[in-house]
């Protein structure tokens, strides 16, 4: 196992730069998934770690060895592909081991590693079987499989779960982090999906256009997002942000949309009259007496929740209700949420008000 460094990493096609300096380090034996959309970079990151694309400027080391020069089988990493990348010709077994065999192994290790990757990965019964003999979760096992058995420092991962049905991606998100609970082996992971990267990471790392935009725990890229992308992109559903301007009144902090009054918390940034977007987590929007005035246009009942999309004077918002209670098309409504779970950015940068 080792850490991972980065530092100052660019890459170009042409004229066209599409990684911009990034930098940060990566722990031995730390789970860290790339998270952004389509586009993003992150999936270029990941291939230069592996050395499956050219670096424009900048580093990577993997342990203390500056990897930059190097090819793909020189930097002891494993690389698990959307696409499984299986030998449709060979065995489960003989695809797990085909790697080693090139390194010229002994037979008999070729074998034990095998077989202990089958027995972490529940694959033992399937070791004489072809892929097309598996389903889409089994040829996943075995794609780990074959990276797990190379014993790398580094286990890579791009976007794997993507080709898989909506319940065996929540299954195979269960095993790999058992696995890497049980290998302790430093793992990257590239997904879009932000579900993904809340309920595996150790570490997020949030990209758009070649930047990293924030990097933390799950709960802290929740709780307290660097920006309002970090804040739409991460939540489902996402957090609902609104115009408003700030007002202090009789000592007091308000955000006003439309003609209504929301209490915001105290912090820097709160200048009477300061244009400001205001985020409220959906989970956050409760039913009161007194808040934002509007008309429920969808209910959504998912059986542990209730979502509401309200059409409101400040635009559309999105209410999570784990109460059960009777909601209807057109009913009339207001919001409110408590003041501590507010949160205020700059209407023009974007970013966080402390």
């Amino acid at each position: 196992m080792a850490e991972v460094t980065i530092r100052d990493l660019r890459k170009s096609y042409g004229a066209l730069e599409v990684i911009h300096g990034v930098g940060f380090d990566i722990a031995d034996g730390e789970f860290v998934v790339l998270v952004g959309p389509s586009g993003c970079g992150k999936s270029t990151l990941l291939r230069m770690i592996a050395g499956l694309e050219s670096i424009t400027s900048g580093s990577i080391a993997i342990g203390e060895r500056v990897v930059n020069n190097l090819p793909p089988s020189e930097r002891d990493i494993a690389m698990v592909f959307q696409n499984y990348a299986l030998y449709p010709h060979k065995t489960v077994a003989s695809n797990m081991g085909f790697a080693l065999r090139m390194r010229r192994m002994n037979r008999a290790e070729i074998s034990e590693r095998v077989r202990r990757a089958a027995e972490i990965l529940g694959l033992t019964p399937y070791l004489d079987r072809y892929p097309r003999a598996l389903s889409g979760g089994q040829r996943q096992r075995v794609a780990m499989g074959r990276a797990i058995v190379r014993d790398p420092q580094v286990f890579l991962f791009d976007e794997p779960l993507s080709n898989l049905d909506a319940k065996l991606r929540v299954q195979m998100r269960t095993e790999i982090r058992e696995l890497h609970q049980r290998l302790k082996t430093t793992t990257v992971y590239v997904t879009h999906d932000q579900i993904e990267a809340m309920t595996m990471a150790d570490r997020i790392v949030v990209m758009q256009g070649g930047h990293v935009e924030q990097i933390g725990t799950p709960l802290e890229v929740y709780d307290r997002p660097a920006n309002t992308f970090v804040a739409g992109f991460i939540g489902s559903p996402s957090m609902n942000m609104l115009d408003a301007v700030i007002r202090r009144r009789d000592g007091a902090i308000f955000a006003e949309l439309g003609a209504t009054l929301v209490p915001v918390p105290e912090g820097a940034g709160r200048e009477d009259g300061r244009a400001v977007t205001l985020g409220i987590r959906p989970e956050h929007l409760e039913p009161a007496d007194e808040g934002l005035a509007g008309e429920i246009a969808v209910v959504e009942p998912t059986g542990a929740e209730t979502h509401l999309v309200v059409r409101a004077d400040g635009g559309e918002l999105t209410s999570v209700l784990r109460q059960r209670r009777e909601y209807r098309t057109g009913q009339a409504i207001r919001l409110a949420a408590d003041p501590a779970a507010i949160h205020l950015f700059d209407s023009e940068t974007g970013a966080r008000l402390p």
